[in-house]
């Protein structure tokens, strides 16, 4: 029997008009220390997020979760954070913040396979 590694995740949201506190899911983030994952994925229905919030700007929204993406995988050109050991970036990436791009509580479960648990969850809370 294959073991089971705790996980941590939260939710990627977009939120407009954080006073109306509505928000979109548009993504995953899952860690899993045992197994060295730390990974976001990502998507941006452009034709929802514009409905759902008109003045919003879709590039500017780009940049932010490639931040958020390079610093999941300590990429060189994600800064001080970036560098930091892969626990500090996943608290850093579900810190609590008053922006329009802000993530949900951090949920624990049990994996066998961290990329796939993330594809569940991707699936389930962001399709």
């Amino acid at each position: 029997m294959q073991q089971e590694y705790l996980f941590e995740y939260a939710v990627i949201r977009v939120v407009p008009r954080v006073e109306r506190e509505e928000f979109l899911n548009i993504g995953v983030i899952v860690f899993c220390a045992k197994q060295k994952f730390l990974r976001a994925r990502y998507m941006l229905n452009e034709a929802r997020l514009n409905a759902f919030a008109p003045a919003l700007d879709i590039a500017e929204l780009k940049e932010h979760i490639c931040s958020m993406e390079r610093i999941c995988i300590g990429d060189i050109d994600a800064g001080p954070i970036g560098k930091m050991d892969t626990a500090s970036r996943f608290r850093w990436l579900t810190a609590t913040r008053s922006t329009i791009v802000q993530t949900s509580k951090v949920h624990p479960g049990f994996c066998k396979d961290a990329g796939e648990t993330l594809d569940k969850l991707f699936g389930q809370l962001v399709l």
